[in-house]
């Protein structure tokens, strides 16, 4: 009897079986989207959604509803925040744990090892964010609370390097390794910090020396130009000048430095006027063709030097390929200058030096380069160009 109740009882165990295989679940994760829903469910969520909708995510919703439940104590309060604020740290969501951070510490909860984690924690988002000064001032602020908080410390020397503000980089190390003197992040920051400092200053004492010889050599180059009487160019300025101004004709230090060092001829050619060991100067000279509207550059013509010397090279034996009519020979060519002011033009005599036209009463030198036009004597564009123009000699 017992065995045949036995027995029936095994059937109905095996029908029951039978049936839960095939029985579906209530509310249970379907074949189609159990992946997607398992993201909804706070636990196993890869990364936390930018709005959270109640009726789509209830769990997510109920678990921020106790973060920041106002009812709490600041302390509570203040920890939940931090957690979040660490959860979105590890998914490298560095803007929202900055803002979890700041929340928290905004509960002035008063537990001075909470707010200094907080800090620290912030510090290290801005960090990642590249915001280095932000991550300086929370370093400092958790050091004034803990100052012996390694981490604080740490990132406050790590921003220092990044910031390049060596020289402080070495004092948080420093004063980080009083207080953990076996620390080997500090003791390795420490070094590098040191090394990069000194480097720096090196660079800062090449610099100044450098600088120190280009104000000598500029200070020299004025003087010699000044001293030859040569007039460098100077652009209308808003206030007038002055008596000694206007005696020295246009020559002076910030004139000068003005035309050559800035918009002057270094900038447009790669030139610039130089006094060499002899204290002679060199100076860019441009020729123009208008002609042919065409130009020359004589990146270093000796002061000392004649136009002949150069022209005898330039239209010697091979012409410029634009001289199609082979018509620009040294001994047909003319020089001049012109006086914009006076609408004048003077002569060049070829066999005359550059120091002596330079020094001409109404040369003045634009852009720290001297220009000067060349025509073929006689031609007709020679004719056709100074036609109606006051033409004079030196």
């Amino acid at each position: 009897m017992a065995a045949s109740e036995q027995h029936d009882g095994d059937d109905g165990m095996d029908a029951f079986m039978d049936n839960f295989k095939i029985r579906n679940y209530k509310n249970a994760l379907s074949e189609d989207n159990w992946q997607e829903e398992f993201d909804k469910i706070p636990m196993f969520m890869k990364e936390a959604p930018e709005e959270i909708d109640p009726q789509q995510y209830p769990e997510l919703a109920c678990l921020q509803a106790l973060i920041h439940d106002q009812d709490r104590p600041p302390a509570e309060q203040a920890k939940s925040l931090k957690d979040e604020g660490n959860a979105f740290f590890q998914e490298k969501n560095y803007k929202k744990a900055i803002t979890s951070y700041t929340e928290g510490l905004k509960k002035k909860c008063g537990d001075q090892e909470l707010d200094t984690v907080l800090l620290t924690n912030r510090a290290a988002a801005h960090f990642h964010l590249g915001n280095m000064r932000s991550a300086l001032n929370d370093a400092a602020a958790a050091k004034k609370i803990k100052p012996d908080h390694l981490k604080a410390l740490t990132r406050g020397a790590q921003s220092c390097m990044e910031l390049r503000n060596f020289a402080e980089a070495v004092q948080w190390c420093d004063e980080g390794l009083q207080r953990h003197p076996t620390d080997k992040k500090l003791q390795e920051l420490r070094a590098a910090a040191d090394k990069h400092k000194r480097a720096t200053e090196r660079d800062a004492r090449k610099a100044k020396i450098k600088e120190k010889k280009l104000h000598a050599e500029r200070e020299a180059l004025l003087a010699a130009i000044k001293d030859r009487g040569i007039k460098l160019f100077r652009p209308a300025e808003p206030r007038r000048r002055s008596e000694e101004e206007e005696e020295e004709g246009g020559v002076g230090s910030s004139a000068a430095t003005l035309q050559l060092d800035g918009v002057g001829s270094q900038e447009a050619t790669g030139a610039q006027v130089f006094l060499d060991e002899r204290r002679s100067l060199h100076w860019p000279v441009l020729l123009l063709y208008p002609e042919h509207q065409q130009t020359d550059f004589i990146s270093a013509f000796s002061e000392n030097s004649c136009f002949s010397d150069h022209l005898a090279v330039m239209f010697g034996e091979e012409l410029p390929p634009w001289d199609a009519d082979r018509k620009y020979l040294s001994e047909n060519l003319q020089l001049y200058f012109e006086d914009e002011e006076k609408e004048t033009f003077y002569q060049v005599n070829p066999e005359t030096s550059l120091l002596k036209v330079l020094q001409h009463k109404r040369f003045f030198v634009k852009s720290g380069s001297p220009s000067f036009i060349v025509l073929v004597r006689s031609s007709s564009f020679w004719t056709q160009f100074l036609m109606g123009k006051k033409i004079r000699g030196l």
